[in-house]
């Protein structure tokens, strides 16, 4: 599995959000995507999914260009973003059968609990997604994005609201995701932990990116001061 971008360009009016944004993740890997609020990170995130299209550049899967209404790519993408995507009158069991019905998964019912045991809330399959804290509904949407197995797994600040058991339980899932056929996508401002789960790392900073290395080769407190841009420093 190879996942690829090429001079991706996404704009919000005059605003460059991520600006000619080159990208090349092989099977078997982590890549953690770092930066400063505002850097692109999300946006970047949601071009190499499909959820947003961009103004211009392409995302290739195993070399073939792919764009967010190929039904094909959307059953190979996991995605958890800021919005869980949850239906709050539903049960925890069943916006996750809902949602395996949408990826036509087999075998549903045990799909939805193996999920629910992967992320530790096999306990809240009963409780209606309206009465989650926020832990409980990351927990929910991570058990949502894995469903129907992706190749690609897309995070954007996946331990965000986690209990440190879940944060733990999260980091343990996606080391024993690694796989040559599947993909880990991670934006996250916590630095040592993404360094951690990495293989490579990205530092995007103002949608451009300024650095695309291994992640052995750095530590926290130097990719921290790739966040400012040198002509803006006091």
């Amino acid at each position: 599995m190879t996942l690829s971008a090429r001079d991706l360009v996404c704009s919000y009016g005059p605003t460059r959000a991520v600006d000619g944004v080159d990208l090349d993740v092989a099977g078997d890997s982590i890549l953690a995507v770092f930066g400063p609020n505002g850097a692109g990170k999300t946006t970047l995130l949601k071009a190499l999914s499909g959820e947003r299209r961009p103004d211009s550049g392409r995302v290739f899967a195993d070399g073939r260009a792919v764009k967010g209404s190929d039904p094909e790519w959307r059953s190979r993408v996991g995605l958890v973003s800021h919005r869980t995507g949850l239906y709050t009158k539903l049960t925890v069991t069943e916006n996750l059968l809902f949602f395996a019905a949408l990826h036509g998964v087999t075998r549903a019912a045990p799909a939805v609990e193996e999920a629910l045991a992967t992320v530790g809330a096999r306990e809240l399959g009963r409780t209606r997604a309206e009465a989650l804290s926020r832990g409980q509904r990351q927990r929910v949407a991570l058990a949502r994005a894995l469903l129907h197995d992706p190749a690609v797994l897309f995070l954007d600040e996946p331990f965000s609201g986690l209990d440190p058991s879940g944060a733990a339980a999260l980091e343990t899932m996606l080391r024993a995701r690694r796989s040559p056929e599947r993909i880990v996508v991670l934006v996250t401002h916590d630095l040592r932990r993404g360094l951690r789960l990495a293989d490579r790392v990205v530092v995007l900073r103002r949608g451009r990116k300024v650095l695309d290395d291994d992640r052995a080769e750095w530590k926290a407190e130097t990719l921290l001061g790739l966040f400012t841009d040198p002509g803006n420093r006091a």
